[in-house]
């Protein structure tokens, strides 16, 4: 039997899952302890900065007014081929933070507002950290400073915007009509917007609290040593370390990078950010895959702007 890509990567993908539950079974004193460290971390930094936010932006979409708000800026956004609901879906992405721009992106797909073609080309755009994680969670809890927060807010923001607005303009034009129409009227919008947060909400602390627990067991058995060589002479050992872990759940990686500190610590933690991390990513995989938004070109294109707001990191730091 030929075994083609696709069987490669899921016997990969089995047989690292049936690993990370037999040390999970093996080591029970260990990852019980982590995996409830996991979860207060999404209890006390990310739900806090989630959950409002997004409810707020189901509201605005199911009540059909950020569909109205998004008229006004149908010229101006066609100038850099993207529909209408750019502005409204970027501007509640910004204020909701991961993966909320992507959720809403979905509902958009979902009522019918914008098209595939449409979603691939927002995708990039609406995945930004949350001004209240950016501020609060990393740059006040971590860092210390409302300073650093400020920095890695207005870092992420110009590496997402610009990046995703120069892609568009190297794109086919975006049409514009399906982006204004109306939302589909609900008399039960107010629950449905509250089922929607407090599910994705949930679902997203599932995923910090799994990628949390295998950070550690990754750090546990040093499965990440190539990378941390590879990066130290660049880096030195323990920032490397706090980069190697960030990659798998972003926001304890932001906490290792704080903790060591150093000219890249604040640099590295805003590519964490920007890129988001094995946890941040599935999370929005999980919506952008019903968009038929490709993984590969989002994850690659997640990378770009994460190496972006390190080199606007690196210059704020300098000046």
């Amino acid at each position: 039997m030929k075994l083609t890509r696709t069987k490669l990567t899921k016997i990969a993908a089995a047989f690292t899952l049936a690993a990370f539950a037999a040390i999970l079974i093996a080591f029970p004193n260990r990852y019980l302890s982590v995996c409830f460290d996991g979860l207060c971390l999404w209890a006390e930094c990310v739900l806090p900065s989630l959950f409002p936010f997004m409810v707020i932006t189901l509201l605005l979409i199911k009540m059909g007014a950020a569909q109205a708000a998004a008229k006004p800026f149908t010229k101006l956004l066609n100038v850099f081929k993207l529909p209408a609901a750019a502005a409204p879906l970027f501007v509640m992405s910004v204020f909701s933070g991961y993966p909320a721009g992507s959720r809403i992106l979905n509902e958009y797909c979902d009522l019918g507002l914008i098209d595939q073609k449409q979603a691939k080309k927002l995708a990039p755009l609406c995945s930004t950290c949350g001004p209240l994680f950016a501020l609060g969670t990393v740059g006040i809890k971590a860092f210390g400073g409302n300073g650093a927060g400020v920095k890695l807010f207005c870092a992420c923001i110009i590496s997402v915007t610009l990046s995703s607005l120069i892609y568009s303009l190297f794109t086919k034009r975006a049409a514009t009509g399906i982006a204004i129409k109306s939302a589909v009227k609900q008399t039960d919008a107010l629950y449905s917007a509250f089922y929607g947060a407090v599910n994705a909400s949930l679902v997203a602390g599932g995923f910090i609290c799994f990628f949390y627990t295998l950070s550690k067991v990754i750090a546990d058995f040093y499965i990440f040593m190539p990378l941390i060589y590879a990066l130290s002479p660049l880096f030195g050992g323990e920032l490397a370390s706090g980069l190697s872990a960030g990659l798998c759940e972003a926001t304890g990686g932001c906490f290792a990078l704080a903790a060591t500190g150093g000219f890249f610590a604040l640099p590295l933690a805003g590519f964490l950010i920007t890129f988001g991390g094995a946890s941040i990513l599935f999370q929005q995989l999980c919506y952008l895959g019903k968009c038929k938004v490709k993984a590969s070109f989002f994850v690659l294109f997640k990378f770009i702007q994460g190496v972006i707001c390190f080199a606007l990191l690196c210059l704020f730091s300098l000046w």
